[in-house]
């Protein structure tokens, strides 16, 4: 049998960086494992040369929300796994690497919908300005689609081992990382109480130590390190440090 040349077996493609990502999450530790589950986690899109005309984004503005196809960019050079533990299942069972939306994966592509809050453009910039983020700063992003409601959202379509919405936690704050929290959001404008408290509520820690109680974190959230521990069934912020930008 004959295979066409466009039905080449094995074939290898190559994908054109179109922007890049700019978000609050400055390290893979407290990225939420699903878009919309931090409301608060904003972020912007920069359209690179030569995709930053605006008549590529034209009619954009109608739809509420996009779907942005990015490379998992910094955990490509771990390689792939065939199978994986997903934090679904405590990471106690193994699942193909096709049945997970794990990040070593045999091409290191990566799809969030995310809320498109608004599109501008100057100085020979075009940012789009996104909400409910899980996308790593710095992260490439490859394609653009808009979201259509009645084709992609699908209210009988079943979850698999992932059914149940996440459970958020309950997360409180020492005096001193209240006012400093406070301090924080009247100097910049950020909703950074509530960041944190949808990123630490969504329990980032790996399924491993989820048992454990009065152990230090820190996640990096903007140009912030939030300490935080695991107190009696509940999440404390201990401290805001200030992160060196690097």
């Amino acid at each position: 049998m004959t295979i066409p040349k466009a039905l080449t077996l094995n074939a290898t493609f190559q994908f054109q960086q179109i922007g890049v990502i700019r978000s609050c999450y400055r390290q893979k530790f407290g990225i939420p494992r699903q878009p919309g589950i931090v409301t608060a986690a904003e972020a912007t899109l920069e359209l690179l040369p030569p995709f930053n005309q605006e008549n590529l984004v034209r009619g954009l503005e109608g739809f509420s929300h996009i779907w942005v196809h990015f490379i998992f960019h910094q955990t490509m050079d771990e390689g792939w796994r065939p199978t994986i533990r997903p934090p679904r299942l405590g990471g106690r069972q193994r699942m193909g690497v096709f049945a997970t939306r794990s990040t070593h994966r045999p091409n290191p592509l990566g799809m969030s919908v995310l809320e498109l809050q608004s599109i501008t453009s100057g100085s020979g910039r075009l940012i789009l300005h996104l909400g409910a983020a899980d996308l790593l700063d710095g992260t490439p992003v490859v394609d653009i689609k808009p979201y259509l409601p009645y084709a992609d959202a699908l209210p009988g379509a079943e979850g698999g081992f992932a059914p149940l919405p996440v459970v958020m936690a309950d997360v409180k704050f020492t005096d001193q990382a209240m006012a400093q929290c406070l301090r924080y959001e009247q100097r910049t404008g950020r909703k950074l109480i509530q960041l944190i408290e949808q990123v630490l509520g969504q329990d980032p820690r790996p399924a491993y130590l989820h048992k454990t109680i009065g152990r230090q974190h820190g996640t990096a959230l903007w140009d912030l390190n939030v300490v935080w521990e695991c107190i009696d069934e509940c999440f404390l912020v201990k401290e805001l440090e200030q992160r060196v930008e690097q």
